[in-house]
């Protein structure tokens, strides 16, 4: 009983985060007419998070080996809850900035010592399925969160929205004293001694890989509320449901992707994203056919989410067996280079929407879609005799 409730709390965890981090996503726009900046200025607030978020969180992950998880994951809490009531309360876009640094420096140790709990929690023949449902809490927080947080921007303000997060940190916390675990087993080392896992070509190939899926998925994602209204057509009713929609395509693609985790892992991956890299060809030339465009968005969305049960897996288990010390920094590796690759695809995007037709949105996805497939396909060509990955 005790581990199915920490199984939800664990995805309620990644929901808040995800609220949090991708609900900006929705809410630009108004930003946007408060401040009376340009769209592509504030897109830089999803390119300095995912990068803060990249740079802090192996380092705060690393330095906290030395006290016990369970009381870092609290401190971290109180400053996410703090960094995002700041936001809530941000009336100019320096404000806004220095508010989503701050909680884009704890975001990720939260998550990767969630994920981290999870594969002690779960018995081992479920540890595919538990981190694929953490990985889905994210997008639970696009059917859900990004919506709500939608309407509530329309309706009231943007204001409103990011306190919706603040209340739902509130009880995240509540529920952390209580049922967080409390006795996961630690190595401590040096600072030093955990980055060796990064030396391991393995590790290195399913990096880059990571951060070419998500700058392919954010060359279109930073945007996707004035490409579904101004690209597409939509009308403005309609923004909302499509949104939804996303989001239950992504967690689809989690669920997929804790599927083929069970099944082959990081070598069943390169045939999803190739695909991908032709629905984002096709997805440039059909902009303008609507309903077309957006059966294409569904299936991108799919393809976006399957690669992350079986990366976290494999980090994981390459960390046990040979860098045991690295377990924490192995943990992290999916939101760190996830961040890194949504910077990169949201700075890209930003040029792209100031420079050229918003339709070359999907030629700069392609761009990095193809990327990934030969990354992971090389990953798959060099470690075929690894079933476990």
């Amino acid at each position: 009983m005790k581990y199915r409730l920490q199984a939800i709390l664990f995805v309620f965890v990644a929901f808040m985060l995800g609220c949090n981090e991708y609900m900006i996503v929705g809410v630009l726009p108004d930003i946007a007419h408060q401040y009376h900046d340009s769209l592509s200025k504030l897109g830089l607030l999803v390119t300095v998070f995912a990068l803060v978020y990249a740079i802090c969180t192996p380092l705060i992950t690393s330095l906290a080996n030395r006290w016990k998880r369970h009381r870092v994951l609290l401190v971290l809490m109180v400053i996410f809850f703090i960094g995002n009531t700041w936001t809530a309360l941000a009336t100019n876009f320096i404000s806004m900035l220095l508010s989503r640094i701050l909680t884009a420096s704890v975001a990720g140790a939260i998550i990767s010592l969630v994920l981290v709990m999870a594969s002690f929690v779960a018995p081992r023949e479920k540890r595919a399925s538990l981190v694929s449902w953490v990985f889905a809490g994210f997008s639970i927080a696009s059917v859900v969160g990004i919506p709500i947080g939608t309407i509530i921007s329309h309706t009231l303000t943007w204001h409103d929205s990011f306190w919706m997060i603040t209340g739902l940190t509130i009880i995240v916390f509540v529920l952390l004293v209580w049922l967080v675990p409390r006795d996961t087993p630690q190595v401590k080392s040096s600072f030093n001694k955990q980055f060796v896992l990064l030396k391991d070509v393995r590790v290195l190939l399913g990096v880059c890989f990571i951060v070419c899926v998500c700058a392919a998925d954010y060359s279109i994602y930073t945007y996707i509320r004035p490409l579904i209204t101004d690209g597409m057509g939509f009308d403005y009713s309609w923004l909302n449901w499509l949104l939804f929609g996303m989001g239950i395509f992504f967690i689809i693609g989690n669920k997929f992707g804790g599927y083929l985790a069970d099944r082959g892992g990081v070598h069943k991956l390169w045939s999803i994203y190739a695909t991908m890299t032709v629905l984002y060809l096709a997805f440039a030339s059909v902009l303008t056919l609507k309903w077309v465009a957006i059966v294409l968005i569904a299936l991108l969305c799919i393809a976006f989410s399957c690669y992350g049960s079986s990366t976290q897996l494999m980090f994981l288990d390459i960390a046990e067996k040979e860098y045991p010390q690295s377990l924490d920094l192995a943990s992290s590796l999916n939101s760190i280079f996830a961040n890194i690759g949504i910077s990169l695809g949201s700075f890209t995007a930003s040029q792209a929407v100031g420079f050229t037709a918003m339709k070359n949105l999907g030629y700069v996805g392609a761009v990095y879609g193809a990327i990934a497939t030969v990354l992971v396909l090389i990953l798959h060509r060099q470690y075929q005799g690894m079933k476990e990955f």
